[in-house]
């Protein structure tokens, strides 16, 4: 049995558009086309279709799809592949849920008793954030990511433990100005921002354009914006309104 193109976009939720792409990238083929010249699948490509919305998904992109598939012959064996990833996704975002939730309950409370957020354990934080994590939602900017790679290799983990502590600190150091209420183009979190691009600068260069667009990509980028939100709700586009505002007004 098989099914036209318009019966598996409804199924699957996937336009025809995006299953048409497929099949020009050679990712997903249908089974025949028909003399009208309309795609047809079969249950095959059904399954495929399946690993293909698993890995996106996990935020894997097309091409590395490609390739995973490409490597996976048996079906079965490639679903218990994608099965165990998607429960290691499924514990990260119950840590990281948990770690919202109670970012959101000491929020509340802060401002129930009108004081500034108090962090007491910072490292709570970031659970259900790991670095990795960050690297691989850089792809959106491949000669930093390429070059925070480099950096990386050559980094003791002792170094990048504390690099990573440093970014940590910055970020909890700017959820206590958002959460006093401090704009984002007040001086204390300009200057927190500046740090940042000082650091940033000392990987490689960076244009005005491409600064304006990794702050963007704080709120556009999902995981990224998670990783925020997980620190205190709004700090992803907090960040990225004091980013912007540093580049209009110091880098123009």
């Amino acid at each position: 049995m098989d099914w036209p193109i318009a019966e598996v976009a409804r199924m699957s939720g996937v336009t025809a558009r995006t299953l048409r792409h497929y099949d020009e990238t050679g990712l997903l083929p249908p089974a025949r086309i028909g003399a009208n010249g309309h795609r047809y699948y079969g249950e095959r490509q059904l399954l495929r279709l399946q690993q293909i919305l698993v890995l996106r998904a996990l935020g894997v992109g097309l091409p590395e799809i490609g390739r995973i598939l490409s490597e996976e012959v048996d079906e079965v064996d490639a679903l218990r592949g994608h099965r165990r990833r998607l429960l290691a996704e499924r514990d990260r975002l119950d840590a990281l849920a948990g770690t919202v939730s109670r970012t959101i309950a000491e929020l509340e409370q802060s401002r129930k008793d009108d004081r500034p957020m108090s962090i007491n354990r910072p490292e709570n934080l970031f659970e259900g954030v790991t670095p990795s994590h960050y690297e691989a939602n850089m792809r959106d900017h491949p000669e930093l990511a390429q070059e925070v790679g480099r950096r990386a290799a050559t980094m003791s983990q002792a170094d990048a433990d504390a690099a990573h502590r440093e970014r940590t600190a910055q970020m909890i150091r700017l959820a206590e100005l958002m959460a006093a209420g401090r704009p984002a183009d007040a001086d204390p979190v300009q200057a927190e921002i500046d740090t940042q691009y000082r650091a940033l600068t000392e990987l490689r260069a960076v244009s005005v354009e491409e600064y304006r667009a990794i702050g963007r990509s704080l709120v556009d980028n999902e995981t990224w914006r998670a990783a925020y939100e997980a620190v205190a709700p709004g700090l992803a586009a907090y960040q990225r309104d004091a980013m912007e505002v540093y580049a209009a007004t110091r880098l123009t």
